[in-house]
């Protein structure tokens, strides 16, 4: 079932594309759409029997290079490439740690239009990429707000922020430990582990520990230093147009001493805004 899973789709994408006319003149008459077969093994660097065996379904163990060569000839995007990977049998790689992350337009428009609502996004080393009004003043205590475990580890504003500092501590780099499974040769995570490791014993014995645990509903409880205890809830969502993204929303419920202090906190952080001499 799995190569024939996997040789239908490579078909099925094969008779999207269409030729390309100055590559293939004088290829003669066409009798299918698409590609042909020897077309795509020539463009993947393939014998043309190794691919007519993956499309019948008897070749079912291709290497990841061998898909990411098919994935090219093809012309597929990210998802694509990620299904062909599953239909192989096979992990999709983890997105290029070499490119600097970016977060799309529509998303950051999309957190500004939740003024009551603190939202930031996060990659899987927990790097602080963007966030709304609400969030930039929930986080305002900290030195810097770059890294949600450089700031709980290494600012002295994150023993104060997080009400249960040992529990967000050890959430925190359970969930770093997440992030080693995708890519533990990331350049940005080996980098954060080592900067942690050098300057914060507590950290270095809870990466020591392996613990493993991704984002949970509870909720969270912060001391800021501007409007007291605040107890939300959250949601953590993944962004399908950028893999290893999260969206990261808080909410107070509603008639709560954490609802008011949430819009106080709004209000402050926009009259400082207002206030601010312009540069």
């Amino acid at each position: 079932m799995v190569g024939e899973e996997l040789g239908s789709f490579l078909k099925a994408q094969r008779a999207k594309v269409q030729p390309d006319p100055a590559t293939l003149a004088g290829s003669g008459y066409r009798r299918v759409s698409g590609l042909r077969r020897e077309e795509v093994a020539v463009q993947a660097g393939v014998s043309v029997d190794y691919y007519a065996r993956l499309e019948q379904g008897r070749e079912r163990h291709p290497s990841p290079q061998m898909l990411d060569a098919l994935s090219r000839a093809l012309g597929l995007d990210d998802d694509a490439r990620s299904h062909l990977y599953r239909l192989a049998g096979l992990t999709p790689p983890s997105p290029d740690p070499g490119v600097r992350e970016k977060v799309s337009p529509e998303l950051l428009r999309l957190m500004e239009a939740w003024p009551a609502t603190p939202a930031y996004v996060v990659n899987r080393t927990m790097d602080l990429l963007a966030h709304n009004q609400l969030a930039e003043a929930l986080h305002s205590g900290f030195a810097e707000a770059d890294n949600l475990i450089r700031m709980a580890f290494l600012d002295p504003a994150g023993r104060e922020f997080f009400a249960d500092w040992q529990r967000a501590a050890h959430a925190s780099v359970a969930n770093l430990r997440v992030a080693a499974g995708y890519d533990a040769r990331n350049p940005r995570l080996l980098e954060l582990v080592n900067e942690l490791s050098r300057h914060s014993p507590p950290f270095r014995e809870l990466w020591n520990r392996h613990d493993v645990r991704g984002k949970s509903r509870e909720p969270k409880e912060f001391q800021h230093p501007d409007v007291g205890r605040l107890t939300l809830t959250y949601e953590a969502f993944d962004v399908r147009s950028a893999p290893g993204q999260q969206l990261i929303v808080y909410h107070a419920v509603q008639g709560t001493p954490s609802a008011e202090a949430l819009t106080l906190l709004g209000s402050i952080a926009a009259t400082r805004r207002t206030i601010q001499p312009r540069s």
